[in-house]
């Protein structure tokens, strides 16, 4: 029985010598190796901290969730990442003056209205000309109104707008038309002209709403007896949308710098330039900039996050700089959506690429900020570096109960210069020493292990013979 608990025993010491060993790996703190001072500017409940390109190079995780904020006590303060808002597509009027004519006397009973004005059309262009007839009725029937030639993909007009010299009151109804070659009339609805006196002073309705499709002339005929408004002048209103950028991107300038020999160079290394942004940016826009002169340049793009990945195509694109005497035309920035450290440049065999020193690569990109509770001690710092390191982010709803109406309150904070932690920094080695010995010693042990129950066996044999 004494064998057999022996036995159990050195199985048991076996093992809790390797979980300990294993333990004591993963009860290891992480150590965050980079530290900056939090200056905070504005104070407030929440304060936004942006976050430069230096915290991309600090972190070393992906997706910044080794980031700490602390007070001035080491206590942890909490914090979210607040990611760049997409930009805001806003719809607003552009108002157009319209021009507007008589119309003649009402045709009789199944005939077609004459038209106040000629129309020529030359060269694709359409002139309008007010008719040289007969003048038009003092009171006339409508109105006709030229609301201008549209431009290449404006859309239609929605609303026409009309001014009046009087009378001081009236109830006008009508019915409009609408054509592109005052020849095909459709017909668009009816609507209604008000005016009404008031103490508190006139109230009106000069709107005419239009059709979808509505074409360039619009025909407006009065419908009934009554006082209709003695017409002076008329605007339309077309819809244009507009993207407002509600969190601008980060703008870095990078200059050419040499890429690292290595079997993912190739050929093409030789002749293309190489950017290194220093981090791993989420990229939005890159523009070359190009020295003086008129040049062509296609060329393909290409990126990638580390030095020894391969490289990743982007986009074929044409980057030129044309000058016409004091003035210079220059090709639009390269619109993308990826995240990259390294950029090159590969040029058509049929173009020269610049010189290194002469040719700078501008980068648009959407860096997150942060934003933190301001409780505890100031001042307040960022710890950065930990590769091992859990996310320390909060959800942004969990630290800000309302976001959307928290953004105007918020507060403003800068971040000074990163400084290593001596303490971080010797951790962080030592236990990089420890991870290399770890399977060394994890191995004697089991081998200790192995002959440790060797031995037993070998006692107990020994001890059945005997």
């Amino acid at each position: 029985m004494r064998r057999l608990d022996a036995f159990s025993m050195g199985i048991a010491i076996a093992a809790a010598c390797a979980c300990a060993c294993v333990g004591s790996y993963a009860a290891a703190q992480p150590a965050q190796r980079h530290r900056a001072a939090i200056s905070v500017e504005q104070p407030a409940a929440f304060v936004k901290l942006p976050l430069p390109v230096a915290v991309y190079a600090r972190s070393a995780q992906a997706d910044l969730a080794d980031l700490r904020v602390v007070d001035a006590n080491g206590e942890r303060v909490p914090f979210a990442l607040l990611a760049p808002r997409p930009d805001d597509v806003q719809s607003s009027d552009r108002w157009r003056d319209a021009t507007l004519y008589r119309l003649p006397a009402r045709p009789p009973a199944g005939g077609t209205w004459a038209s106040p004005v000629d129309v020529t059309v030359e060269g694709g262009r359409m002139t309008v000309r007010q008719r040289g007839a007969a003048p038009a009725p003092a009171k006339s029937p409508g109105w006709l109104f030229d609301l201008g030639e549209r431009a290449k993909g404006e859309a239609p007009a929605q609303t026409l707008q009309l001014s009046w010299s009087g009378p001081a009151e009236f109830s006008a109804p009508l019915i409009i038309e609408h054509s592109a070659d005052l020849r095909s009339w459709r017909a668009a609805g009816s609507g209604q002209l008000l005016a009404l006196a008031s103490p508190s002073g006139a109230l009106t309705q000069p709107d005419i709403v239009l059709p979808p499709d509505c074409e360039r002339f619009v025909r407006l005929v009065w419908v009934g007896p009554g006082p209709q408004p003695q017409l002076s002048a008329a605007r339309a209103a077309t819809p244009a949308l507009r993207s407002v950028t509600l969190d601008p991107p980060t703008e870095i300038n990078v200059a050419a710098s040499t890429e690292p020999a290595g079997p993912q160079a190739g050929e093409d290394s030789r002749r293309a330039l190489h950017f290194d942004l220093g981090a791993v940016l989420p990229l939005q826009k890159l523009d070359l900039n190009l020295p003086a002169g008129t040049r062509v340049l296609p060329l393909r793009v290409q990126a990638r996050d580390r030095i020894d990945a391969p490289w990743q195509p982007v986009a074929a694109t044409v980057v030129y700089r044309i000058e016409r005497g004091e003035q210079s035309a220059r090709s639009p920035a390269l619109a993308l959506q990826r995240s990259a450290r390294f950029i090159r440049l590969i040029p058509d065999e049929r173009a020269a690429m610049p010189k290194a020193e002469e040719a700078h690569l501008v980068v648009q990109a959407q860096l997150a900020s942060l934003v933190f509770a301001a409780q505890g001690q100031a001042p307040y710092a960022l710890l950065a570096g930990a590769a091992k390191a859990s996310a320390g982010a909060l959800p942004l709803a969990t630290l800000v109960p309302d976001v959307d109406q928290e953004r105007a309150r918020l507060g403003k904070a800068a971040l000074g210069p990163f400084s290593e932690v001596r303490e971080a920094v010797e951790k962080a080695e030592s236990e990089e020493r420890q991870a290399k010995l770890r399977p060394w010693l994890l191995w004697a042990v089991l081998i200790a292990g192995v002959a440790g129950l060797g031995w037993m066996v070998w006692r107990l044999a020994r001890g059945g013979k005997g």
